[in-house]
């Protein structure tokens, strides 16, 4: 985004008049106060806009918007919108949406409509019609999600006019939204308006046509009815240590018993022909480093590999040195010196390189 953001780079791109935008809303005051912002700044760059009703203001008759109220044309006017309209009473909704869609040949939807029902309508009709979707949200409603800022500082005179033309539901001060009715949003307008992008799956050809016939959506349950899904709780710090402990405590054994058996067998050769190969060697050494590396690759804890190397070199150093009747099991000379260094040396590689980032695969876009 930039610093006056957009609405992506193929649809509601506030950047001519090629875009065509629809917009649901319950009731109307809902655009003015949830998207007039941005509703001005598109009809002020040329683009087209409508403007779709749910339900209709007090003392409004009909299904067309011959009767609206004088407040909803100051609004609309306001906001530079000559084209707007409300659902078929009879009509399903879904199927309604889409034929408004379908007609404006709409590149974008926009869903300020807080009602359940009429959300999923609009968010069906969007997959019927494949046209990209951009939810109303407050930044406190989208918590931990990605949020489409819109900058309509340029356009806030436009809004507060229209907001002021619904005087049955709000006073305006300023910048400041009071409200009239119960329950109504008000606050202060800021000169920015947020939404959630969400980009519907392609729906097969056969959905089109089949829209009309599809069944309206049904009223979402009682949630005090559905049943209740219970996330498993994350461990906690206590598990997480302890587990962490242990895990070392077992690379930690696991160090000790190839030093060991690394140390015995260091020494071993396998002569073929006249050349002797330090067979010996050269296992210990792959299987104390396979042991660290894997560690490293599987676990990712660079304290649970601390510790096997603690067990793996500690043993070599120990059993090194000599005992009292005065023999040793790492002998000078070249193999001893390189049984001595090369763990260490594997170790410590294996310790410093960085973490990897995951890579993250991104489910493909339908056409």
């Amino acid at each position: 985004m930039s610093a006056k953001p957009t609405l992506g780079s193929s649809s509601m791109v506030m950047s001519g008049s090629a875009e065509r935008v629809v917009f649901v809303h319950d009731g109307p005051g809902d655009e003015a106060w949830f998207t007039g912002g941005t509703i001005a700044r598109l009809r002020g760059d040329d683009a087209e806009v409508v403007v779709l009703f749910g339900a209709r203001a007090p003392g409004d008759d009909g299904d067309s918007t011959a009767g609206a109220s004088s407040e909803v044309r100051a609004a609309l006017s306001a906001l530079g919108v000559s084209d707007w309209r409300f659902l078929p009473v009879a009509a399903d909704p879904a199927a309604a949406v889409v034929a408004v869609l379908d007609e404006v040949r709409a590149t974008a939807i926009v869903i300020g409509a807080r009602s359940e029902l009429l959300q999923a309508a609009a968010a069906d009709a969007a997959r019927v019609s494949r046209v990209p979707v951009f939810v109303s949200r407050g930044v406190t409603e989208a918590i931990g999600q990605r949020i489409v800022a819109i900058d309509v500082s340029d356009h806030l005179e436009q809004k507060l006019a229209a907001l002021s033309a619904y005087s049955d539901r709000w006073t305006v001060d300023g910048r400041v939204v009071s409200a009239i009715r119960p329950g109504a949003p008000a606050g202060t307008v800021t000169g920015t308006e947020t939404y959630l992008r969400d980009t519907p799956p392609p729906a097969a050809p056969a959905d089109r046509s089949a829209a009309s016939a599809a069944p309206a959506p049904q009223p979402a349950a009682d949630p005090a009815d559905a049943p209740q899904q219970v996330s498993p709780a994350p461990a906690g710090p206590v598990a997480t240590g302890a587990l962490r402990a242990l895990a070392s405590l077992v690379a930690f054994a696991a160090g000790v018993v190839f030093g060991v058996l690394g140390t015995v067998a260091h020494q071993a050769t396998v002569s073929v022909g006249s050349v002797t190969l330090p067979a010996g060697l050269v296992l210990a050494t792959l299987a104390a480093s396979a042991l660290l590396i894997g560690l490293r690759l599987v676990l990712d804890d660079r304290v649970v590999v601390l510790a096997c190397t603690i067990g793996l070199v500690g043993s070599i150093f120990l059993l090194s040195l000599k005992s009292t009747g005065g023999s040793v099991l790492v002998p000078a000379g070249l193999a001893g010196t390189l049984w001595t260094a090369l763990p260490t040396l594997v170790a410590s590689l294996v310790l410093a390189w960085p973490r990897l980032p995951q890579r993250s695969t991104r489910p493909g876009r339908g056409a």
